[in-house]
């Protein structure tokens, strides 16, 4: 769960350090006062798109950081995967800075990381359910979505879209294979010329490496046969034998510790190092002879590695970055031409596989869609006995399937409609729910998929608008309901859902030398009837607002 929130210098707020409990955490304040902006920031250390924007103004870079406890285990495992060990009771530390320049850095547990990081375990630690959220119930491309998440169909479908893609190759490899004669014949002409072009040059791995050395041997021939034969003067001496070399010094060193060594045994040894010496140092000699025996300046030589390179970096500049990958061209050529040269019994063959891949594809997709009738007809039974008890008794769901085409997502057309009055016909989401019906169907639903998420912490940001009396109230016991078997956070501006909370924050703000600062703080029981009265009656608090609020706090429990 979500245990602690430090923010700096996001927005409004400077700096603010919230403490969360277990149980039902709710948010109240003025509008305005930063009740959004909380969610905001939660959703940015959590990974999500944000803006520079969001850094108070004056302020190079902002700052988030969650601490999570009694981290699930899937996330430990996930975070393995990722090269953070963090052992089964320790607490999850993220934290993001943004500034102003465009750039974010991240870190858990005090190591670096990047938002994608991020982004792939906040999944798995919070499920926040913003404003837009039910939004997207009017957008039916979403409702298939549900059902999938609800039917724990992920896998299947995962399993059929590896043979849709497959299905898709094999198309795309027809419509190329069925080409016009006229595209074929262009295609032919300049396969045939580039095949031609890299098989005639002969190439082979590590040519153009073993080249680019001799050029270098040869451009700089004259230096190293210098160098070569003074080296071999300094080791052999000279030609008349008139200045004695290196080799024969050595010879004469390990003669004399030799002589010494009959008489001094501790110079033993030294005689035998030094005469070894003298015989590497005699191999070294040959070496050098034998390879200033071998510098031959060859003109022809140098032309033909000259060409030879020239011809090499011109296939570079048209088929890639080096030999092989000119080669590897090669190949690829070889299989097109193949292709089109054998196109009509290729196309035959294809035609063939596509039949095959087509009825796998049907009969996973025709499974899958019956999969998703019993999940779908299963989910909106529950989400109807969730909103019963949202005082939405009269409202009626129904699923309504229709085949297509096979596409990424199976045969299905699916949309959830709804009737929210006796003797309606189910219509679209988007034709008939207002604001406050949104609402509380976006509840019903998040409680009937908190199961399958598996997420300790659910936040909700306003998931009252447009709701008042006995049924914010039934939001109020819904979400203390939800959050004995996990955390709910919610920012609520309706005192019967503030009401049930476990832990209430109160977000106030204040100006100070000309800028707003927002605070938040724990409220005590004292402190929660008077923000109770506030919600109730605006900002003339009587006696009568006080009792009332008392009143519902103690109906609450």
């Amino acid at each position: 769960m979500l245990s602690q929130l430090y923010i700096k210098n996001i927005a409004v707020i400077k700096e603010a350090d919230i403490n969360f409990a277990q149980g039902f955490n709710v948010f109240t304040g003025e509008t305005g006062a930063g009740k959004t902006i909380l969610i905001n920031a939660i959703n940015a250390v959590l990974g999500e798109r944000t803006s520079r924007d969001i850094i108070r103004t004056g302020e190079n870079s902002a700052s988030i950081t969650a601490v999570f406890d009694d981290v699930p285990p899937r996330v430990l495992s996930t975070l393995a995967d990722l090269g953070y060990e963090i052992e089964s009771g320790d607490s999850l530390l993220i934290m993001r800075t943004l500034h102003q320049d465009g750039k974010t850095q991240c870190k858990i547990n005090g190591q670096p990381a990047t938002v994608s990081m991020l982004k792939n375990i906040s999944g798995m630690l919070i499920n926040v359910h913003g404003q837009h959220d039910s939004q997207q119930l009017l957008s039916a491309e979403k409702h298939l979505g549900y059902i999938d998440l609800y039917g724990g169909l992920g896998q299947a479908l995962s399993e059929y879209q590896t043979e849709f893609t497959r299905l898709r190759e094999i198309n795309d490899r027809i419509g190329a294979l069925s080409a016009d004669e006229a595209e074929k014949a262009h295609k032919t002409d300049l396969l045939t010329y580039q095949i031609n072009e890299i098989t005639e040059a002969a190439l082979t791995s590590g040519e153009e490496e073993e080249l680019l050395s001799q050029r270098r041997i040869l451009r700089n021939s004259e230096r190293i046969t210098q160098a070569l034969a003074a080296a071999l003067a300094l080791l052999s001496g000279d030609e008349n034998g008139e200045i004695p070399g290196i080799v024969e010094q050595m010879e004469e060193l390990a003669a004399q510790l030799e002589e010494a060594g009959r008489y001094m045994e501790d110079f033993a040894p030294t005689a035998t190092a030094v005469s070894g010496y003298k015989y590497e140092l005699e191999d070294c000699a040959s070496s050098v002879q034998d390879a200033l025996d071998n510098m031959d300046y060859d003109p022809a030589r140098a032309e033909y590695i000259e060409n030879r390179l020239d011809t090499i970096n011109m296939l570079k500049r048209k088929y890639g970055a080096d030999i092989p990958a000119i080669l590897a061209f090669l190949e690829k050529a070889k299989a097109e031409l193949d292709d089109i040269t054998f196109s009509e019994e290729k196309l035959a063959q294809l035609e063939q596989e596509r039949s095959r891949q087509f009825a796998r594809c049907y009969d996973l997709a025709r499974q899958l869609s019956a999969d998703r009738k019993k999940a779908a007809e299963e989910f909106t039974a529950k989400i109807q006995e969730e909103l019963q008890f949202l005082d939405m008794s009269a409202v009626r769901f129904l699923p309504v399937f229709r085949e297509k085409a096979l596409s990424s997502l199976g045969m299905d057309d699916f949309e959830l409609q709804v009737s929210t009055n006796v003797g309606e016909e189910p219509k679209p989401l988007a034709k008939i729910a207002s604001g406050g019906e949104l609402s509380r169907i976006m509840l019903a639903m998040k409680n009937v998929l908190s199961d399958r998420d598996n997420v300790d912490t659910m936040i909700f940001d306003e998931i009252d608008t447009g709701v008042s009396g006995r049924a914010a109230q039934k939001i109020g016991r819904k979400l203390h309901e939800v959050s004995a078997g996990r955390q709910v956070i919610c920012v609520t501006h309706l005192a019967q859902v503030a009401a049930y909370a476990d832990h209430h924050l109160l977000i106030s703000k204040k100006v100070r030398d000309g800028k707003t600062f927002t605070s938040v703080e724990s409220l005590s029981e004292e402190e929660r009837t008077q923000e109770l009265a506030r919600i109730m009656g605006g900002d003339v608090i009587t006696p009568a607002t006080l009792s009332a609020a008392a009143e519902l706090l103690e109906k609450s429990r």
